[in-house]
């Protein structure tokens, strides 16, 4: 990925605003099981930015 990604666990909001989708496209996503492994904080969805990192690097060598 060209843009850096933080230090912290992802929202649901902060994937999609890093990926410039809509936000019901991380849940369909995560329904689907086709996005990055995210994980629950009690009722709340998180991401680990590693694990975004590396799914986007899955998704651009299929793409290629």
């Amino acid at each position: 990925m060209k843009r850096a990604l933080p230090d912290r666990y992802l929202t649901p909001v902060d994937l999609a605003d890093l990926l410039g989708v809509p936000v019901e496209t991380v849940y369909q996503w995560r329904r689907k099981q086709t996005g990055p492994r995210g994980f629950r904080v009690g009722r709340h969805l998180r991401f680990d930015p590693e694990d975004v990192r590396v799914w986007v690097e899955s998704q651009m060598e299929e793409a290629a």
